[in-house]
């Protein structure tokens, strides 16, 4: 990590980025309100910090040690704001919430948990259009019908979407409708889509695999930063442990040390943590008071009918109550709730 001085100028700024080109390195600009910080990308072991260090402009340089350079906090310290095109913000004081149904099943279900959600304020709706299930025989999603559904409701009420895209051949066209793309916890390691959707000019939301650490979470978001995004996000969704009782385990853990280790906003699913939506109000409660940025949630009109996740859907009573819990909440640790 290169430190630039407070009064580097342009010129000296450029000196510094042809020479890390020069070398096969990847420069990654970071402009902060009083330094200019240059990311070096690549395996620097072979040079020592002297051939930047005596470029005119450089105060220092640091070298990152973590796997994960670009997520740490360490090449960032103040934390990542991600605004969405709508002026909802993912990361700062706010707790921005991500709702609506598993999937789309059709334009009036999807209609009538938009309105719902967007009446408790909700600014971001959330869908599945492309569906990546256990079972070849289980619902699918709609594809690209779903995806335009998705848009044009979420336009009605003002909100940003987000879904999922499970391929890189999709990547393109999902980041058409999409405000954010969603990988889920089965793609986190697919490293093919990772950088594709690193390379869409999409905000990604890169959910935690079933069995993988927070070290790995962080180096396959350095994927997505490494390939020119930085408006990415981490979520924690649960993991699989020896644990029955609930779907998965809802490392409640994992959001304050990955707050400690990554400017990145940090997100918790606890509807696919719990698998009951008797649960999911409480994990929600927990997730906003550890310090989590934003919770994607699962809502439906009628759970029961649900074609996918209908147990761990939230009803619209319970919906709402769960938004006031966790307005009460946020306001005991002195934040908000978007």
């Amino acid at each position: 990590m290169i430190v630039m001085k407070a009064d580097a100028s342009e010129r000296e700024l450029d000196l510094v980025l042809r020479r890390i080109e020069s070398l096969g390195f990847r420069p990654h600009l970071s402009r902060g309100v009083e330094r200019t910080v240059v990311g070096v990308v690549g395996d620097e072991r072979q040079y020592e910090a002297e051939i930047f260090e005596e470029l005119p402009g450089v105060e220092r340089v640091v070298r990152i040690l973590h796997p994960y350079k670009l997520a740490s906090r360490d090449f960032q310290a103040a934390d990542r704001v991600i605004t969405l095109s709508n002026g909802a913000q993912l990361g700062g004081r706010d707790v921005l919430v991500m709702a609506g149904p598993c999937a789309v099943e059709s334009e009036d279900q999807l209609r009538t948990t938009a309105a719902l959600v967007a009446a408790a304020g909700v600014r971001v709706l959330r869908g599945g259009a492309f569906k990546p299930r256990t079972s070849p025989y289980s619902f699918q999603g709609l594809g690209i019908e779903g995806l335009r559904l998705l848009r044009r409701i979420a336009d009605e009420h003002g909100m940003a979407v987000i879904t999922e895209v499970i391929t890189s051949e999709d990547v393109q066209l999902v980041a058409e409708h999409a405000d954010i793309l969603q990988i889920g916890a089965r793609n986190m390691a697919n490293y093919a889509l990772l950088r594709v959707a690193g390379g869409a000019g999409r905000p990604v939301l890169l959910k935690r695999g079933l069995g993988s650490t927070v070290d790995e979470l962080l180096q396959a978001a350095e994927y997505l930063l490494a390939h020119g995004n930085q408006d990415v996000a981490v979520c924690e969704r649960g993991i699989r442990t020896f644990e029955t009782s609930t779907r998965f385990t809802l490392d409640i853990n994992a959001v304050p040390v990955l707050k400690s280790l990554t400017h990145l906003p940090v997100v918790v699913d606890p509807s696919h943590a719990m698998g009951r939506r008797d649960l999911v109000p409480a994990i929600a409660r927990a997730a906003v008071a550890c310090g989590a940025d934003g919770l994607l949630v699962e809502v439906h009109p009628d759970p029961a009918s649900a074609l996918s996740d209908g147990p761990q859907s939230l009803d619209p009573e319970g919906f709402g109550a769960m938004m006031t819990s966790i307005r009460r909440v946020a306001g005991a640790v002195d934040r908000s709730v978007a």
